[in-house]
Order: structure tokens, then sequence, then C-alpha cells
């Protein structure tokens, strides 16, 4: 990415972050955070990763409250932005946090066992 896409990105991210946080009103979203934000090179689209705590169906739920609002972000960012045209959004879940988790997990499970095993053979 070019300087100019990566500072755009930032502002996109900390905007649309802002946004969610202070002004929609859409029962759908949950728990949203914006974990990351790509931008095109011609500046026509932005890929918005988000990272959702919740249930599968809260998650669902959530995406299509974004998705739904993504015309309001996007006029929002063009009030805020001074840029001939604005990025079309459009909404990713991003998987890594629950992979994280996952690994945790995984890493917990084995602490554990071996100290079952332990005290079996005492």
């Amino acid at each position: 990415m070019s300087r100019r896409t990566e500072r755009v990105a930032h502002l996109i991210q900390r905007e649309i972050g802002d946004v969610i946080l202070k002004e929609l009103t859409d029962v759908r979203i949950g728990f949203v955070t914006i974990s990351r934000v790509e931008v095109t090179t011609d500046m026509a689209f932005a890929k918005v990763h988000v990272s959702i705590m919740g249930t599968d169906k809260q998650k669902r739920d959530s995406m299509a409250g974004l998705a739904h609002s993504a015309s309001y972000l996007r006029t929002h960012l063009a009030k805020v932005m001074k840029m001939r045209t604005v990025p079309r959004l459009q909404f990713i879940e991003d998987k890594n946090l629950d992979h994280g988790l996952r690994i945790n997990e995984i890493l917990n499970e084995i602490k554990v066992k071996p100290k079952a095993a332990e005290s079996e053979d005492e």
C-alpha cells in the first residue's frame, strides 16, 4: 500500500469505529471491533475487517447490521474526508480473534493433561 492509501485506511478505521460506538442505533450490531481496513489503490473500495464477540447468531446479526449501515457510514465518511470519491465499504469478519482463542484453549488443555496424568501416577 502506498502512504496515501495507508492514511485513508487508518482514517476510515478510526471514523467507522467512532460512528459504530457513538451513533449507530442498530440493535443487531453487538460488540464489534474494527481490526483493519484495506483500501484499493484507486480508492474505490475498502474492505473493513471486523472482529465480533458473541455466538454465531450474534455474529451473523452484527454482520447484517453492518452491511445495512454501510451506506450511512459511507455518507458520514464523505462529510469527514476531503476526497473526490469515498470508497464503497465491504465488511468482512476477521476470524483471527476466534483462532487465537481456540489456540489458547488447546494450550490450556495441554497444561492440564500432564498435571492430571501426574496425579494419577501417585
